[in-house]
Protein backbone atom coordinates (compact mmCIF):
# COMPACT_ATOMS: atom_id res chain seq x y z
CA UNK A 1 0.00 0.00 0.00
CA UNK A 2 3.17 2.14 1.11
CA UNK A 3 4.65 1.89 -2.31
CA UNK A 4 1.28 2.12 -3.93
CA UNK A 5 1.31 5.64 -2.68
CA UNK A 6 4.43 6.78 -3.12
CA UNK A 7 4.95 6.21 -7.22
CA UNK A 8 1.57 8.30 -8.03
CA UNK A 9 3.50 11.03 -6.00
CA UNK A 10 7.21 10.68 -7.55
CA UNK A 11 5.24 10.77 -10.84
CA UNK A 12 3.24 13.77 -9.93
CA UNK A 13 6.22 15.54 -8.18
CA UNK A 14 8.59 14.84 -12.02
CA UNK A 15 5.40 16.39 -13.50
CA UNK A 16 5.56 18.92 -11.74
CA UNK A 17 8.85 19.71 -11.66
CA UNK A 18 9.13 19.32 -15.58
CA UNK A 19 6.30 21.77 -16.08
CA UNK A 20 7.90 24.44 -13.33
CA UNK A 21 11.54 24.14 -15.83
CA UNK A 22 10.14 24.49 -18.96
CA UNK A 23 9.47 28.07 -18.94
CA UNK A 24 13.49 28.27 -17.78
CA UNK A 25 15.04 25.85 -20.07
CA UNK A 26 12.78 27.91 -22.85
CA UNK A 27 14.40 31.32 -21.33
CA UNK A 28 18.48 29.66 -21.68
CA UNK A 29 17.65 28.57 -25.39
CA UNK A 30 16.12 32.07 -26.56
CA UNK A 31 19.42 33.71 -24.11
CA UNK A 32 21.52 31.41 -26.16
CA UNK A 33 20.22 32.25 -29.58
CA UNK A 34 19.98 35.74 -29.30
CA UNK A 35 23.85 35.35 -27.76
CA UNK A 36 24.96 33.56 -30.88
CA UNK A 37 22.78 36.01 -33.01
CA UNK A 38 24.16 39.07 -31.12
CA UNK A 39 27.40 39.19 -33.19
CA UNK A 40 26.49 36.95 -36.15
CA UNK A 41 29.02 34.71 -37.76
CA UNK A 42 30.92 36.73 -40.49
CA UNK A 43 32.02 35.08 -44.09
CA UNK A 44 34.17 37.22 -44.37
CA UNK A 45 36.01 36.07 -40.94
CA UNK A 46 37.15 32.92 -42.36
CA UNK A 47 39.06 34.62 -45.22
CA UNK A 48 42.80 34.26 -44.68
CA UNK A 49 44.17 36.99 -43.53
CA UNK A 50 41.25 38.39 -42.30
CA UNK A 51 40.64 38.03 -38.26
CA UNK A 52 37.43 39.08 -36.30
CA UNK A 53 38.54 39.97 -33.00
CA UNK A 54 36.41 38.30 -30.41
CA UNK A 55 34.76 40.15 -26.82
CA UNK A 56 31.87 41.65 -28.43
CA UNK A 57 28.49 40.40 -26.67
CA UNK A 58 26.25 42.64 -28.90
CA UNK A 59 26.19 45.20 -31.80
CA UNK A 60 25.16 47.55 -29.35
CA UNK A 61 27.92 46.51 -27.09
CA UNK A 62 30.28 47.33 -30.24
CA UNK A 63 28.68 51.04 -31.10
CA UNK A 64 29.79 51.93 -27.31
CA UNK A 65 33.12 50.78 -27.31
CA UNK A 66 33.79 52.95 -30.43
CA UNK A 67 32.20 56.01 -29.23
CA UNK A 68 34.15 55.81 -26.22
CA UNK A 69 37.05 56.54 -28.39
CA UNK A 70 35.34 58.79 -30.44
CA UNK A 71 33.64 61.07 -27.39
CA UNK A 72 37.11 61.06 -25.40
CA UNK A 73 37.25 64.70 -24.50
CA UNK A 74 41.07 64.66 -24.29
CA UNK A 75 41.11 63.01 -28.17
CA UNK A 76 38.66 65.55 -29.47
CA UNK A 77 40.80 68.22 -28.04
CA UNK A 78 43.83 66.59 -30.24
CA UNK A 79 42.17 66.35 -32.79
CA UNK A 80 40.78 69.87 -33.38
CA UNK A 81 43.83 71.48 -32.18
CA UNK A 82 47.41 69.93 -32.55
CA UNK A 83 46.23 66.90 -35.18
CA UNK A 84 43.73 69.44 -37.03
CA UNK A 85 46.65 71.44 -39.73
CA UNK A 86 49.00 68.12 -39.64
CA UNK A 87 46.66 65.82 -40.70
CA UNK A 88 44.86 67.85 -43.09
CA UNK A 89 48.18 68.65 -44.69
CA UNK A 90 48.58 64.77 -45.24
CA UNK A 91 45.42 64.24 -46.21
CA UNK A 92 45.57 66.88 -49.27
CA UNK A 93 49.00 65.48 -50.28
CA UNK A 94 47.15 61.52 -50.93
CA UNK A 95 43.90 63.64 -52.26
CA UNK A 96 46.37 65.73 -54.59
CA UNK A 97 48.21 62.54 -55.98
CA UNK A 98 45.10 60.48 -56.49
CA UNK A 99 43.92 63.71 -58.66
CA UNK A 100 47.20 63.66 -61.09
CA UNK A 101 46.19 59.62 -61.18
CA UNK A 102 42.80 60.89 -62.63
CA UNK A 103 41.54 58.71 -59.78
CA UNK A 104 39.41 61.97 -58.34
CA UNK A 105 38.59 65.21 -59.70
CA UNK A 106 36.96 68.09 -58.75
CA UNK A 107 33.72 67.58 -60.01
CA UNK A 108 33.34 64.22 -57.95
CA UNK A 109 30.75 63.90 -55.18
CA UNK A 110 33.03 62.92 -52.16
CA UNK A 111 31.90 60.64 -49.03
CA UNK A 112 34.38 60.56 -46.12
CA UNK A 113 33.89 57.30 -43.92
CA UNK A 114 34.37 57.37 -40.07
CA UNK A 115 35.58 60.92 -40.65
CA UNK A 116 35.49 61.78 -36.54
CA UNK A 117 35.85 65.34 -36.78
CA UNK A 118 36.66 65.90 -40.39
CA UNK A 119 40.14 66.54 -41.43
CA UNK A 120 39.71 64.66 -44.63
CA UNK A 121 36.18 66.19 -45.46
CA UNK A 122 38.81 69.72 -44.72
CA UNK A 123 41.37 68.48 -47.24
CA UNK A 124 39.07 67.43 -49.90
CA UNK A 125 37.58 71.02 -50.07
CA UNK A 126 40.85 72.41 -49.93
CA UNK A 127 42.35 70.61 -53.47
CA UNK A 128 38.60 71.58 -54.91
CA UNK A 129 36.59 68.40 -54.22
CA UNK A 130 34.31 70.81 -52.99
CA UNK A 131 31.32 68.56 -53.28
CA UNK A 132 32.79 66.45 -50.35
CA UNK A 133 31.14 64.73 -46.76
CA UNK A 134 31.53 62.88 -43.69
CA UNK A 135 30.10 60.18 -41.98
CA UNK A 136 30.82 59.36 -38.19
CA UNK A 137 28.63 58.06 -35.21
CA UNK A 138 29.21 61.43 -33.42
CA UNK A 139 28.51 64.12 -35.79
CA UNK A 140 30.83 67.21 -36.56
CA UNK A 141 28.81 70.24 -38.34
CA UNK A 142 29.23 71.16 -41.23
CA UNK A 143 31.67 68.43 -42.36
CA UNK A 144 30.38 65.32 -40.51
CA UNK A 145 27.09 63.84 -41.00
CA UNK A 146 25.76 61.17 -38.45
CA UNK A 147 26.40 57.62 -39.95
CA UNK A 148 26.98 54.04 -38.90
CA UNK A 149 29.47 52.98 -42.06
CA UNK A 150 27.71 49.46 -41.89
CA UNK A 151 24.18 50.84 -42.93
CA UNK A 152 25.04 54.15 -44.98
CA UNK A 153 22.42 56.44 -44.91
CA UNK A 154 22.50 57.22 -48.38
CA UNK A 155 20.67 56.27 -52.02
CA UNK A 156 22.71 53.79 -54.06
CA UNK A 157 25.14 55.05 -56.50
CA UNK A 158 25.51 58.34 -54.52
CA UNK A 159 28.81 58.82 -54.68
CA UNK A 160 32.12 58.97 -57.21
CA UNK A 161 34.80 59.18 -54.76
CA UNK A 162 34.67 57.42 -51.37
CA UNK A 163 38.06 57.09 -48.91
CA UNK A 164 38.23 55.28 -45.18
CA UNK A 165 41.11 54.92 -43.05
CA UNK A 166 38.63 52.80 -40.79
CA UNK A 167 38.30 49.97 -41.93
CA UNK A 168 40.10 48.17 -39.16
CA UNK A 169 36.67 49.61 -36.90
CA UNK A 170 34.63 47.60 -39.03
CA UNK A 171 32.85 44.62 -36.90
CA UNK A 172 31.06 43.35 -39.88
CA UNK A 173 34.11 44.51 -43.10
CA UNK A 174 31.68 42.28 -45.72
CA UNK A 175 28.55 44.95 -44.46
CA UNK A 176 31.56 48.03 -45.01
CA UNK A 177 32.92 47.03 -48.36
CA UNK A 178 29.23 46.14 -49.70
CA UNK A 179 27.31 49.83 -48.10
CA UNK A 180 30.91 51.03 -50.26
CA UNK A 181 30.27 49.53 -53.36
CA UNK A 182 26.39 49.95 -53.28
CA UNK A 183 26.82 54.00 -52.52
CA UNK A 184 29.35 54.07 -55.67
CA UNK A 185 28.51 54.84 -58.48
CA UNK A 186 29.27 52.47 -61.48
CA UNK A 187 33.21 53.72 -62.19
CA UNK A 188 33.06 55.00 -59.39
CA UNK A 189 36.54 54.62 -56.69
CA UNK A 190 36.77 53.77 -53.41
CA UNK A 191 40.67 54.35 -51.37
CA UNK A 192 41.50 52.33 -48.21
CA UNK A 193 44.06 53.08 -46.04
CA UNK A 194 44.96 50.32 -43.98
CA UNK A 195 47.42 48.44 -42.16
CA UNK A 196 48.94 45.09 -42.91
CA UNK A 197 52.65 45.48 -41.37
CA UNK A 198 51.42 46.49 -38.10
CA UNK A 199 48.50 45.51 -35.34
CA UNK A 200 46.05 48.77 -34.75
CA UNK A 201 44.47 50.02 -32.09
CA UNK A 202 42.47 48.99 -29.07
CA UNK A 203 39.27 50.37 -30.65
CA UNK A 204 39.98 47.79 -33.48
CA UNK A 205 37.19 45.72 -33.96
CA UNK A 206 39.52 43.30 -37.33
CA UNK A 207 43.35 42.59 -37.71
CA UNK A 208 43.88 42.78 -41.80
CA UNK A 209 46.93 41.19 -42.65
CA UNK A 210 47.13 41.13 -46.44
CA UNK A 211 45.10 42.66 -49.04
CA UNK A 212 43.46 39.18 -50.86
CA UNK A 213 40.63 39.55 -48.27
CA UNK A 214 39.76 43.08 -49.77
CA UNK A 215 39.67 41.94 -53.34
CA UNK A 216 37.22 39.30 -52.01
CA UNK A 217 35.27 41.72 -50.20
CA UNK A 218 35.03 44.12 -52.85
CA UNK A 219 33.23 41.69 -55.52
CA UNK A 220 31.75 44.40 -57.42
CA UNK A 221 34.88 46.16 -57.88
CA UNK A 222 38.22 45.76 -59.74
CA UNK A 223 41.41 46.68 -58.16
CA UNK A 224 43.14 49.73 -59.29
CA UNK A 225 46.51 49.79 -57.19
CA UNK A 226 48.26 49.04 -53.93
CA UNK A 227 50.84 50.88 -52.41
CA UNK A 228 53.15 51.94 -49.48
CA UNK A 229 51.78 54.98 -47.13
CA UNK A 230 52.28 56.76 -44.01
CA UNK A 231 48.90 57.42 -43.00
CA UNK A 232 49.05 58.06 -39.23
CA UNK A 233 49.72 54.51 -38.59
CA UNK A 234 48.46 52.87 -41.77
CA UNK A 235 50.98 51.94 -44.31
CA UNK A 236 48.93 50.26 -47.39
CA UNK A 237 46.79 52.21 -49.96
CA UNK A 238 44.44 50.34 -51.63
CA UNK A 239 42.48 51.66 -54.56
CA UNK A 240 39.16 50.12 -56.22
CA UNK A 241 37.21 51.02 -59.05
CA UNK A 242 33.59 50.06 -58.82
CA UNK A 243 32.34 47.69 -62.04
CA UNK A 244 30.12 49.65 -64.64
Amino acid sequence: MKESYIKPFVSRYFSLSLLLSIPFLLFLSYKAATTSSAVESLPSSAVPGLKIRPGYTSYDSYIQRQLNKTLDPKLRKIWTTRDWNRKIHVFSAFFNDLKKKNLLFNSSKALCIGARMGQEVEALKRVGVSDSIGIDLVPSPPLVMKGDFHHQPFDDETFDFEFSNVFDHALYPDKFAEEIQRTLKPGGICVLHVALSRRSDKYSANDLFSVEPLKKLFKRAGLVHVRTVDGFGLDTEVVFRKNN
